[in-house]
């Protein structure tokens, strides 16, 4: 059987998305097709304003301004300044909880050296010890009726005397 060939005209997507026009042969039947040596002027233009397009855009990414360059310094010493407050304040309040919880630990401490010590001295005190020398030694008596004089206090936790106490 004897192949036909057929151009037809296809367009097809590029690199930058923009759509390309080409030809392409097609053969029907069993006999190579003939390959195209050299590409159309077509596509020789856009292959080359791709390469460009591709160059000026790697130029760019390549060249860095000197302000950006000194913009970027200037925030990466600010955040590390920030950061060393940062851990220096955190610090602070850690030696802040440390400190508190021994003075805290002391403070128990001294309560429980304190109610050892007013245990201890109220079981020491001998009460008929004290009325005796009180009334013995020192001559002190019972309040008899009617030297006992009560107060009332408003509010108050405390009475002041403002003048003397009746015989």
């Amino acid at each position: 059987m004897m192949a036909t060939a057929n151009r037809r005209t296809v367009y097809r997507p590029s690199a930058n998305n923009a759509y390309r026009r080409t030809n392409q042969m097609y053969v029907q039947g069993n006999t190579a097709r003939k390959l195209q040596a050299v590409p159309s002027q077509y596509e020789r233009t856009t292959i080359k304003k791709d390469n460009r397009a591709v160059q000026k855009n790697r130029d760019k990414a390549l060249h860095m301004n000197v302000g950006y360059v000194l913009f970027l310094v200037a925030a990466m010493m600010m955040a590390g300044l920030m950061l060393t407050w940062y851990l220096t304040l955190q610090s602070d309040i850690t030696n802040s909880i440390k400190n508190v919880a021994r003075l805290e630990s002391e403070l128990n401490s001294l309560k429980l050296d304190n109610d050892e010590r007013y245990s201890r001295i109220n079981s020491d005190i001998n009460l008929e010890e004290v009325r005796r020398v009180a009334i013995q030694e020192l001559g002190m008596q019972y309040a008899r009726e009617g030297q006992i004089i009560t107060y009332n206090g408003e509010d108050n936790d405390y009475v002041r005397q403002t003048g003397d106490i009746p015989d």
